[in-house]
């Protein structure tokens, strides 16, 4: 396989209809790590004013599986994650740092820390997630 770039792992992203929705952004990628930002606006915010957890889902989920793609390559699919929601995500931009595991020959492990910008730069852990990647059977149509 290819080693991967940033620029491949932007359009990989950029061919995602909902990221593109959302505004996400892919900051780093490679070494068994990527990382994805988002701004929050208001109409990802749920009734008491936080970021809906779907959101911080949709970021765990998308940085563990780029994360994956550094060691397995593009062909790959989310077999699995969980999410811990720690605090109420408010703020002005959402970080999704996720780290890989453990990679064999079609699965990875990953870890995601997805943290929270208030206005004046504080960081703040919002959620955790791990799960696994798998490569796609190429033998079976999409």
């Amino acid at each position: 396989m290819t080693a991967l770039t940033l620029e491949d792992a932007r359009k990989g992203l950029a061919s995602q209809p909902f990221s593109v929705l959302l505004g996400t952004r892919v900051t780093a990628f490679g070494d068994g790590a990527a990382a994805l930002e988002l701004d929050i606006r208001e109409d990802l915010l749920q009734q008491n004013g936080y970021l809906h957890g779907g959101v911080l889902a949709y970021a765990a989920d998308n940085a563990i599986t780029f994360a994956a793609g550094t060691t397995l390559g593009p062909a790959i699919l989310t077999s699995g994650f969980s999410i811990e929601y720690l605090r109420p995500a408010k703020g002005i931009r959402l970080v999704a740092e996720a780290q890989v595991l453990h990679s064999g020959r079609r699965q990875a492990t990953c870890r995601c820390d997805l943290h929270v910008i208030s206005q004046d730069g504080i960081m703040t852990l919002s959620a955790v997630a791990q799960g696994s990647v798998m490569t796609r059977n190429r033998s079976t149509p999409d």
